[in-house]
């Protein structure tokens, strides 16, 4: 009960939160900018003032699938995103800018982020099967520790990790975006507090996701560190 209450929790927090977040967008989608510059103009504009000349900005389908692709050094927005002239859009271009600005710069923690994704995508193959495989065994030997739950335990503890290091790097690129809007004047005060407050609901988005696997590890080690009354 316990994994399903932190589990139902979890799903319970991030779908008010990006429900939340999808209705500000919308909001703020319906404030057009004083500037008229769209997101793709935002993003052009914000790669060339920071003498950034060899990343192109590209449209993409669907919404929010807004991303920066550091192999092929691309930003991809939203169709939405990359026409509409609104808070919203500025704050997406320009957060996605961030993340190439951190990447022109050798960001310490995007570069460690870039290094555990092939890591953790191999992983994330046999995480759950060796976790469910683990916990079968504990309860069908009486509570004996399981190698194979340990090795599920480190592939999460990998999972946790990755979260928490987007934090931070999500965090920083919302920082950069939010710098350059304001001493740029390409808004005016009540854009770029529309802005602001966009990229910080799209943030919690995160958090909420590293504190739900943070919680998940703490009850899959309470397995094998002498907790085992507990799932009796």
């Amino acid at each position: 009960m316990t994994y399903y209450f932190i589990i139902g929790t979890t799903f319970l927090a991030s779908v008010i939160v990006n429900a939340i977040l999808r209705n500000k967008f919308r909001a703020y989608s319906k404030l057009y900018l004083h500037s008229h510059m769209s997101g793709k103009e935002i993003a052009e504009k914000m790669l060339m003032d920071h003498g950034i000349s060899d990343v192109h900005v590209l449209s993409v389908e669907g919404e929010l699938t807004d991303h920066y692709n550091p192999i092929n050094k691309t930003i991809n927005l939203s169709e939405k995103v990359y026409n509409d002239r609104t808070a919203a859009s500025i704050a997406i271009a320009a957060h996605e800018c961030g993340h190439a600005l951190q990447h022109r710069l050798g960001y310490h923690l995007l570069k460690l982020r870039n290094h555990l994704v092939p890591i953790l995508n191999l992983s994330s193959k046999f995480v759950n099967l060796a976790i469910m495989s683990g916990l079968t065994i504990f309860y069908s030997s009486g509570g004996k520790d399981s190698l194979i739950l340990k090795l599920g335990i480190g592939l999460f503890l990998l999972v946790v990790v990755f979260s928490f290091i987007t934090l931070p790097i999500e965090l920083d690129a919302s920082n950069r975006a939010l710098t350059w809007i304001r001493n740029k004047n390409v808004v005016n005060h009540q854009e770029y507090n529309k802005a602001k407050e966009s990229l910080n609901w799209a943030a919690m988005t995160y958090v909420i996701s590293a504190l739900g696997s943070l919680a998940q590890l703490v009850y899959f080690l309470s397995f094998i560190t002498g907790k085992k009354d507990e799932h009796f």
